[in-house]
């Protein structure tokens, strides 16, 4: 699970008590296995409790799409069906599944929505078994059954030719929060954040003109704590991280994070990837995607692709930052 801190700065709640300025209305909840909030300047035409109802809605479609958690989602009817198989889907589904392929390639096969037998095996799954270590025989049989050449999107048909079972849980978060978002613009709310589950999207900014700050989380599995605050104004942004979603079997520690070439949890040093882009499903993949390549790779790639990203490497006294070209660009704008 992706994990980001999101500040709802104290100095904002006490503004929001003084009649002379706006106050921030908030409206949150349960969705995708995680929760959900959205913040935004109150007004008289957008009451509370009619974003909540047309948000709970859209969420609620999106899961009857796309969730492994729900049998009768679009997604587990496929994933359950017997290959040769051939399905009609929804228009959104469908989009995902585009965009999950067009990302796949993207990537080099680092971001791989057909590792789900793989997160099954290890424990990370809807399925909720044992977390321990697979043996190599089950390995080799979970892996068997991964790789994207089996899956064809042709308009609103997707296929398989062999057995496959597909996870979105990397993509499908971010997706939903720039729904929500396309929901809030529709509602003629011209300011506003929305996080789901630490996948964040915001436009404008907050009453007084001040930047919506969210904060990044230091990985360390031990306490949680603040690594970095970011301002954010008209970007989405997304981040994945080895320290939260793990068991420790014999001594070793197993991230969720698996590496879909090796089959196994990822072991490298680098702990947790931010990705600023306008869209957040394509930050929520490209962070899953490269905080499976390494520090080394994950840099190189980011550089290559102007990719605005934020590295968190462990070292043998703490952690180092690394901030990709685009994201100091980004950042210090000034210094363009």
């Amino acid at each position: 699970m992706k994990l980001v801190v999101l500040l709802i700065c104290q100095c904002c709640l006490l503004i929001a008590c003084s009649p002379a300025v706006p106050q921030i209305d908030k409206i949150q909840g349960h969705t995708m296995g995680t929760r959900y909030s959205v913040l935004w300047p109150a007004h008289p035409d957008t009451p509370a409790s009619h974003v909540k109802s047309r948000i709970e809605q859209l969420l609620l479609n999106i899961n009857a799409q796309m969730s492994t958690y729900q049998s009768d989602s679009e997604l587990s009817v496929f994933n359950a069906a017997s290959p040769p198989h051939k399905q009609v889907i929804s228009p959104q589904f469908a989009q995902v599944m585009a965009q999950s392929l067009a990302l796949n390639d993207f990537t080099q096969g680092h971001f791989d929505i057909s590792v789900g037998p793989l997160v099954n095996l290890w424990g990370f799954g809807p399925d909720l078994k044992a977390l321990t270590a697979p043996s190599q025989a089950q390995l080799d049989e979970a892996r068997a059954r991964v790789g994207l050449q089996a899956i064809s999107l042709q308009g609103l048909t997707l296929s398989k030719t062999q057995d496959r079972y597909l996870d979105l849980s990397a993509i499908a978060k971010g997706y939903a929060v720039d729904q929500v978002a396309k929901l809030m613009d529709e509602l003629a709310i011209s300011a506003y954040l929305v996080e789901i589950g630490g996948e964040i999207r915001v436009q404008g900014q907050k009453p007084q003109g001040k930047a919506w700050r969210v904060a990044v989380e230091a990985p360390d599995f031990t306490a949680r704590r603040v690594q970095k605050i970011l301002p954010l104004k008209d970007v989405a942004m997304a981040t994945s991280g080895d320290y939260r979603n793990y068991f420790e079997e014999d001594g070793q520690r197993y991230s969720h994070s698996i590496d879909p070439f090796s089959g196994q949890p990822i072991k490298h040093r680098l702990a947790s990837v931010t990705i600023i882009d306008e869209s957040c499903a394509r930050a929520d993949a490209l962070a899953t995607a490269m905080l499976v390549m390494g520090a080394e790779k994950a840099q190189a790639f980011a550089a290559q692709e102007n990719i605005r990203g934020y590295f968190i490497v462990r070292t043998p006294s703490g952690f180092s930052e690394h901030l990709s070209p685009a994201f100091e660009r980004w950042l210090n704008p000034k210094a363009r």
